[in-house]
């Protein structure tokens, strides 16, 4: 298995597929290598492209703002990444052969990380990390455990919370479920 750095460095030079054309960063990850929770996106938006960091635009201020209400801070208790690490043109859903080409470099990640919970942000990375046919309307709050073992959930992506407030108390509910079951499962984040 691959040490953080090399994978890293992997990545980078990543040219799987043909967002490696239209990039300007590769967006690795952000947070402690050894958070017991991680938060999994779909992909980077422009702000993350430019800046190579995940959840940097006006929805990863959301989302940090939301967390820390249950006391969780990327740069102290969690890790944060996307399935796909180079921004899909004009903030499309990335294509399953996108997804495909990248899906490696994720399962690396969190083969490294070794999480207790895993938290997918929006409806891919839920149908990507939980199963195919998840209806995030209907299923989001819910705990999954697959046979690795891992708890995992899916809220609602911060754009989603951004273009429609009124699915932020159901968010706020899944964040109180979340925190519950980080102090269930996990010894280090609090």
């Amino acid at each position: 298995m691959a040490n953080w750095e090399e994978l890293r460095g992997r990545c980078m030079a990543c040219r799987k597929c043909a967002l490696a054309e239209t990039r300007t960063n590769v967006v690795f990850g952000a947070g402690p290598r050894d958070a017991e929770v991680m938060f999994i996106g779909e992909g980077p938006g422009e702000n993350e492209d430019l800046q190579g960091e995940p959840f940097v635009g006006k929805g990863g201020q959301l989302l940090d703002e939301m967390l820390s209400l249950i006391d969780l801070d990327r740069t102290r208790n969690f890790y944060i990444t996307n399935i796909v690490k180079c921004r899909p043109p004009h903030n499309r859903d990335p294509l399953n052969t996108e997804q495909d080409a990248c899906i490696g470099y994720l399962e690396e990640q969190i083969d490294l990380l070794k999480p207790k919970i895993i938290v997918c942000l929006g409806r891919i990375a839920a149908a990507r990390l939980i199963k195919p046919d998840f209806k995030i309307t209907r299923e989001h709050g819910q705990w999954f455990r697959l046979e690795d073992g891992v708890w995992r959930m899916a809220i609602y992506h911060p754009a989603a919370l951004l273009r429609d407030p009124d699915k932020r108390p159901d968010t706020f509910a899944d964040l109180r479920a979340l925190r519950a079951k980080i102090r269930e499962v996990c010894t280090r984040t609090y």
